[in-house]
C-alpha cells in the first residue's frame, strides 16, 4: 500500500518566509534580534500541524518543512541556479509507504510464501486487478476490451530495473555532508523525486536510509517529517551526529534552550519512530541529551541495533542517566545478541560498575572501544566467551594493570585468536601500562590476524626486538612511541634483499606501512638522515609509507621541505597535535633500481578501518563510511 501526499510547499508560499535578498546589513540585524521560539521551552513534541518557519541566525536560514537530508539554504546559495531549482523541488509530491512498511522482502505473497524482492510484490500486483500505480504497461488492468494490437506505451529502460539495484546505482549520488558545513547537498537526489514514480520510490530510500544530523534545524526537519509520515522511519538504519554542532550558526546557549529543537525528549521520541535503525551515532556534542530514558531507548527499544557510539559523552547528566538505564530498567535483556559494535571512547566519568552491568550481555561483541575510562578487570573479563573481539582499544585505561591485561589478551577466547586491531597506549609521565616482563609475556602470543599494534608507552627495549620481528611480517601499524630503540634496531624490520643468489634466501619482507616513533629518545633529525637509517631508503623500507613524529622534529622538518629545493621522496602533513613525515608517492618504487616505474599508490583503505584512509587511528569506528565531524578529531587529531 502506497500513501501519497504533498512533501513540501513551495518556498514563496510560505507567510513565514523571509527575504533572502537583503544584504550583509540585515543578515547582521536578524542576529541581534531576539528569537522567537515557535513553542515554549517545555514544549519539546512535533506534532504534524507544527509549520512554523524559524527566524534565521546570521545568514543561515532553513524552512522546517523541506526535505530533512536537503541541509540548509543561505543567502548567497539561494541565488544560483542549482538552489533556486532546489527551491521550486518541493512544489511535487512524493510517494510514501504504509505505516507498516519493512521493506519489500518479508511480506506474504497471497498467503503462500515470504517475498525475497520487490520484482516478488511487482509480479504479485500483475496477478490482481490493479498493479503498481506507476506502471503505466497494459497488463496492469485485466480487461476484455483492451485492444491486443495497440503498442504498450513507451517507457524508460531504467525504470524497469528492480529496486534494489536502482538503490544501489542512487546511492552514488547521495552526499551524507557538504564541504564547507552549509551549502545544500543531495541536489541530483532531488532531481531523481522528479523523475518517475519508480525513481522517487528509490530514491526516498537513498534519502532516509542514512541520516547525518549536523544541525539542530535538520534535527527538527527530520522529526517533523517522521511524525507527519511514520512509514519513513521504517526506512531509516543509520542516525548520525558524529558531524553535529550549534557552532557557526550565529547562536548563544540561552537561544538553544529556547528553541528546543534538540532535547532528550525530541531524541527519544525520533528513536521511537526508526524501529528498524541499525546504527545510531552519537557524541559529546549532544551528552546532555542522552537521559536515561533515550539510553533505554537505545538498550531495549531498538531490536535491529547493530552498533552504538557515544563518543566524549562525559557529563554527569550522561553518566548518571547511562547507569539508571543499565541497573534500573526492568526491561533490559540478559543478553543483546545483535549488539556488536560499542564505542565508549573517552566516556570517562562512567562508573566501572555500568561496564559490569553491560559487557556480560553482549554475546556477539566484535568491536570495543573503551579508551579512557575507568573500566576494570571485572567488567573486561566479564566479556562473553562467545564474543569475537576483532578491533579493541584500551588506550590510557588507568584501573587496569599490565598483567591483567596481558592476561586477558592471551587467554580470553574472545581475543586470543580473531585480533585485528589492538590499541594499548598510554602516556608514561602519568601512567605505565606495560613493563618489559609484560611484553615479553605478551608479544609472542598475539595472533596472526593483527593488522594494528599500538604499544605507545610501553617499556619497549633493544631486548624485545626479536619478538617485535616476526610481528612486522603482518602487521600493518606498530605504534612504539616512547620506545627505548636505536636506529639499528628499527633497521632489523626491514631486512635489505640478498646480494647474490647464492646467499641465503630473502627473509620475509615487511609489512609495516606506519611506525610511530614519537617521543623516542634515540631518534633526532641527524640520526634519521644518516646514511645508516633505512626508514627513509626509497626500496629497503617499502611499504613504509608514514613516520608519525613528535613536534621537535616536525617542525624543522615542516621549514626544512618549505624552503629546501632538494627532493628527499617525503613531506610533511599535519592534523590537530599529530604530525607525520610522508612518503610521497612518486618516490615510492616498485622495481630494483631507481629506474623503476612508480608503484600503484596505495590510499590506506583497509576493510578493518571501515571507511578510513589514513594510518594510525586512535578510535574505533563502528559503523563504515567516511570519517569525520567529532569522530574524525579524536581518531587522528588527539
Amino acid at each position: 500500500m502506497i500513501t501519497r501526499s504533498p512533501h513540501t510547499r513551495k518556498h514563496r508560499e510560505s507567510p513565514h518566509r523571509l527575504d533572502t535578498t537583503s544584504d550583509a546589513g540585515s543578515s547582521h540585524q536578524d542576529r541581534s534580534r531576539s528569537p522567537s521560539p515557535p513553542s515554549s521551552p517545555s514544549s519539546s513534541t512535533y506534532s504534524p500541524s507544527h509549520t512554523v518557519r524559524r527566524i534565521s541566525y546570521g545568514s543561515v536560514q532553513e524552512d522546517i518543512t523541506g526535505i530533512a537530508q536537503s541541509f540548509v539554504d543561505s543567502q548567497s546559495a539561494e541565488k544560483t541556479t542549482s538552489t533556486m531549482a532546489l527551491v521550486e523541488m518541493p512544489s511535487a509530491e512524493f510517494c510514501c509507504p504504509c505505516s507498516g512498511f519493512l521493506g519489500w522482502k518479508q511480506i506474504r505473497l497471497g498467503g503462500r510464501k515470504l517475498s525475497k524482492s520487490y520484482s516478488d510484490l511487482r509480479l504479485l500486483g500483475r496477478n490482481h486487478s490493479r498493479g503498481w500505480a506507476w506502471d503505466d504497461t497494459n497488463d496492469r488492468f485485466s480487461s476484455k476490451t483492451v485492444d491486443t494490437k495497440k503498442p504498450p506505451p513507451k517507457g524508460t529502460p531504467i525504470d524497469k530495473l528492480p529496486v534494489e539495484i536502482l538503490v544501489e546505482i542512487i546511492s552514488y549520488l547521495a552526499v551524507d555532508v557538504p564541504p564547507n558545513g552549509y551549502t545544500p547537498r543531495n541536489v541530483d537526489l532531488f532531481s531523481c523525486l522528479l523523475t518517475s514514480r519508480i525513481l522517487h520510490s528509490a530514491t526516498l530510500s537513498v534519502l532516509y536510509r542514512n541520516i547525518t544530523i549536523p544541525h539542530s534545524i535538520i534535527f527538527s526537519k527530520l522529526l517533523k517529517h517522521l511524525v507527519e509520515y511514520p512509514a519513513l522511519g521504517t526506512i531509516v538504519r543509520r542516525l548520525d551526529f558524529s558531524h553535529f554542532t550549534s557552532v557557526g550558526l550565529g547562536r548563544t546557549q540561552q537561544m538553544n534552550w529556547e528553541i528546543q529543537n534538540l532535547t532528550a525528549k525530541t531524541l527519544l521520541q525520533c528513536l521511537n519512530l526508526v524501529s528498524n535503525l541499525r546504527e545510531c551515532l552519537l557524541q559529546e556534542h549532544v551528552e546532555n541529551d542522552i537521559s536515561a530514558a533515550v539510553v533505554q531507548k537505545v538498550f531495549t527499544g531498538l531490536p535491529n541495533l547493530g552498533a552504538i557510539d557515544f563518543c566524549g559523552c562525559s557529563s554527569q547528566i550522561f553518566s548518571a542517566g547511562f547507569f539508571e538505564a543499565l541497573s534500573k530498567s526492568p526491561g533490559l535483556p540478559v543478553v543483546l545478541p545483535r549488539l556488536n559494535r560499542v564505542s565508549l571512547h573517552e566516556c570517562s566519568s562512567l562508573t566501572a560498575t555500568s561496564f559490569e552491568f553491560l559487557l556480560p550481555r553482549l554475546v556477539n561483541l566484535t568491536h570495543l572501544d573503551v579508551a579512557h575510562t575507568q573500566i576494570n578487570a571485572a567488567a573486561l573479563f566479564a566479556i562473553p566467551e562467545s564474543a569475537r573481539l576483532t578491533h579493541l582499544n584500551l588506550s590510557r585505561c588507568s584501573r587496569l594493570t599490565g598483567a591483567q591485561v596481558v592476561e586477558f589478551l592471551t587467554t580470553h577466547p574472545a581475543v586470543s585468536e580473531s585480533l585485528v586491531y589492538l590499541n594499548l597506549l598510554v602516556d608514561p609521565s602519568r601512567y605505565r601500562l606495560l613493563d618489559k616482563q609484560h611484553i615479553r609475556d605478551l608479544l609472542p602470543r598475539l595472533p596472526e590476524s593483527l593488522r594494528s599494534l599500538n604499544l605507545g608507552g610501553a617499556k619497549i627495549t633493544s631486548e624485545h626486538v626479536p619478538f617485535l620481528i616476526p610481528l612486522t611480517k603482518h602487521l600493518e601499524e606498530l605504534g612504539l612511541s616512547g620506545a627505548d630503540l636505536s636506529i639499528l634496531d628499527l633497521n632489523s624490520f626491514f631486512p635489505p634483499e640478498p646480494v647474490t643468489e647464492a646467499a641465503a634466501p630473502p627473509l620475509p619482507r615487511s609489512a609495516l606501512h606506519y611506525l610511530d616513533l614519537t617521543m623516542m629518545p634515540s631518534l633526532s633529525l641527524s640520526a634519521l638522515f644518516n646514511q645508516k637509517c633505512c626508514l627513509l631508503a626509497s626500496l629497503q623500507s617499502l611499504p613504509l609509507e608514514v613516520l608519525e613524529l613528535s613536534d621537535k622534529l616536525i617542525a624543522p622538518l615542516r621549514d626544512h621541505t618549505k624552503f629546501s629545493k632538494s627532493k628527499t621522496g617525503w613531506t610533511v602533513r599535519e592534523c590537530g597535535r599529530r604530525g607525520w613525515y610522508v612518503r610521497e608517492p612518486e618516490h615510492a618504487f616498485s622495481g630494483t633500481d631507481s629506474g623503476a616505474s612508480p608503484r600503484p599508490t596505495d590510499d590506506g583503505c583497509r576493510w578493518w578501518k571501515m571507511g578510513s584512509r589514513w594510518w594510525g587511528m586512535r578510535k574505533v569506528p563502528v559503523a563504515s563510511g567516511d570519517v569525520g565531524g567529532i569522530y574524525g578529531h579524536y581518531m587522528f587529531k588527539k
